[in-house]
């Protein structure tokens, strides 16, 4: 943890990183973070961010790199935002978007319309013979993977056929069925 936390972060053009009682905040085109931090010190200059720790005990250890991760994340994602695709693998599965109302038809016997939060863009790719893909694009990386995991858990991926929701790229231990 210590070695990633060590490392300092480069601030982009366009984003400006303030600290203020223990609460970072960077803003950037694509939108404004926050952040509260514990057990480390946190200096901005020269257009870099340097994170510290006290002491060398294992509770701040652990904390100097979450921390330089958490703000690594948030000046990534003002500057050039985070994106997740989750990819609709099964016959019949559909994934249409009305603004922010996601309306996925999975197997069930209804569809499931679910309210996706106004920071996450969705757009939604059907194309002939390819499997329906869901695009989540947001500037907050802890929002997109939370909206994310949400929308697979409706169905996760069976390891038998690998019907499903699954993540673009992922791959899937897969199992022999019965042996006849």
């Amino acid at each position: 943890m210590s070695r990633i936390g060590n490392n300092p972060i480069a601030i982009p053009e366009g984003v400006s990183v303030e600290v203020n009682d223990n609460i970072i905040t960077v803003k950037g085109k694509l939108g404004e973070l926050t952040q509260e931090y514990s057990n480390v010190s946190v200096v901005v200059n020269e257009g870099q961010v340097v994170v510290t720790r006290p002491t060398d005990s294992k509770e701040n250890k652990a904390k100097h790199g979450l921390y330089r991760s958490l703000i690594n994340n948030m000046i990534e994602g003002v500057s050039k935002g985070w994106t997740k695709e989750l990819e609709l693998v099964g016959v019949g599965y559909r994934a249409s978007n009305q603004g922010q109302k996601l309306d996925l038809a999975i197997g069930f016997s209804h569809n499931i319309v679910l309210d996706i939060a106004p920071e996450v863009k969705i757009e939604t790719v059907s194309d002939k013979g390819k499997n329906p893909i869901v695009k989540l694009t947001s500037h907050d990386k802890q929002l997109v993977g939370q909206v994310a995991a949400k929308i697979r858990s409706f169905r996760k991926p069976e390891p038998y056929k690998g019907k499903g929701i699954k993540f673009v790229g992922e791959i899937l231990r897969r199992k022999a069925g019965k042996s006849a």
